[in-house]
Order: structure tokens, then sequence, then C-alpha cells
């Protein structure tokens, strides 16, 4: 199976890289169709000339989609200038000369033209995404089950679930915010721990940002939402999720596990 590989230096935090790499609008200018705004786990992509492609992987460590005869992957590797993009494709060869010709004019050519120019705009993303602002959510994690909230409100959200959280105000850390919003919205302190899963971006200039967090005192209450759930790590796929909470199910398994 020929590979072709491709890397860049971005000017960015990993947690960043990898929330820029989630935003569909990355590929859709190539042709690719996709099922939303941002890449989940188990997503379906059709490229050009009804190519399907699989999402198996979407997390701090890259993305991955994979078809019947092409692979897309890409690695994030931390270092002391940044995060470095390591883009590998690969693909299965129609036999013949037509294949050999196929390989160097199409997938090699036109694959690093497509890699080349898809880092020039996850660069810029992460640019934008440096000055966003931020919403934090908490990760609370007790005896095994994650802690969930269901919506209330707005109307097109109403019913669906999301990590208890909210808006950095300004002048707030980002750990002083979360806790402030868990004693408005759940009515119990917490003390917050470590980043969970990427930055992910909810507009143009907000993104998400998850930690993990150990409940202070207290029992949870929906005081500003409809319920509150403790969730298995088997049960989070297939709850009715905000798009941006969604996407972190599986770092949050991880965290659960």
């Amino acid at each position: 199976m020929p590979e072709l590989r491709a890397s860049a230096l971005v000017d960015a935090p990993v947690a960043a890289v990898a929330g820029a790499l989630l935003e569909t609008s990355l590929i859709t200018g190539f042709g690719v169709k996709v099922p939303g705004a941002l890449l989940c786990l188990g997503d379906v992509l059709t490229g050009p000339f009804g190519v399907k492609l699989t999402v198996t992987r979407a997390d701090l460590s890259g993305v991955s989609a994979a078809g019947d005869f092409l692979e897309l992957h890409t690695d994030l590797v931390v270092t002391g200038a940044g995060t470095m993009v390591v883009d590998r494709v690969a693909w299965t060869t129609v036999g013949g000369m037509v294949g050999r010709f196929a390989d160097v004019t199409v997938g090699r050519g036109m694959a690093l033209r497509v890699l080349e120019k898809r880092s020039a705009l996850l660069a810029e993303r992460c640019r934008e995404l440096g000055e966003a602002g931020v919403v934090v959510g908490a990760a609370i994690v007790r005896d095994g089950r994650l802690l969930a909230q269901q919506r209330a409100y707005p109307e097109s959200h109403a019913g669906q679930w999301e990590l208890p959280g909210g808006r950095v105000e300004d002048g707030e850390k980002p750990e002083e915010a979360l806790a402030r919003e868990c004693v408005e919205e759940l009515g119990v302190p917490v003390v917050v721990g470590e980043q969970v899963g990427p930055d992910v971006p909810l507009k143009k200039d907000m993104i998400l940002r998850i930690y993990a967090a150990q409940l202070g005192g207290g029992e949870p209450e929906a005081l500003e939402h409809n319920a509150v759930r403790w969730l298995t790590a088997g049960e989070l796929p297939g709850v009715d999720w905000l798009p941006a909470d969604r996407v972190l199910v599986p770092a949050l398994q991880q965290l659960i596990t």
C-alpha cells in the first residue's frame, strides 16, 4: 500500500491544534461531505468519486479516517517549539500501468497539494483559536461514573445533555470560572484538576475546554437544568449530547476507566 507523508510545525499547544482538526470546515473545501460541523468518532465522510471514510480517531493524539482502499492519519507530536502535525495518506494501488500512473499523478501529486493547503488553513485557525473566548466544563467523576446535566433552554437544545460549566468572565482564570459555575449550577464546590481532551471550537471566536474535577462536598442538584445524571463509560455514546460535548466522549470514557 503506497503511503505519502508530510509534516508541518504549528506554533500552538496540542489541545488547540487537536481542536482545530475537529472542525470539518478544514476539509469541506476539498469536496468532502460531512455530517456536522465537528468530527466525531464513527462519522462517515464522503469524498470525491464517492469515496467513503469512517472516522476512527479524533482526540489529542490526532485524527484518523479509513475506508476500503484509502486511509488518512494526522498525528500530533508535542515539541519545544509547538505542535508537529504529521500527515499520512495510504491507498491501495489499482493494478497495471494505469494504477502506477495514478499513484504518481493523482495519489502523490494531488494529495500533497491538499495537505499543504490544509496545513496553512490549520495554522491560521490555531492563531484565531488562541485569541478565542473560553467556555469551561467540568468532568466530575465519582465511583466510576460521570456527572452530566440536561439542558432546559434554549428550545433548540432543550433535553440534550452537557457537562456542567459556563463562560470564563473577564479577569477570571478558567479554573476559577469552573468552580464558580459548579456552585451556581449544581450547588456544590469542586476541586479542579487537569484539562481533558482538546479545546473544542464552539464558533469562530469561542472554544469549550473541559477539566477533570472532584466534588468538594454535598450532592449535585439541577439548579438551572432539567436534571442531573451519573453515567457509566458504556452509557456515554448513547446519550443525546450537545455536539461539542459529544466530540469529547472518547476522552471522557478514558477518564472514567
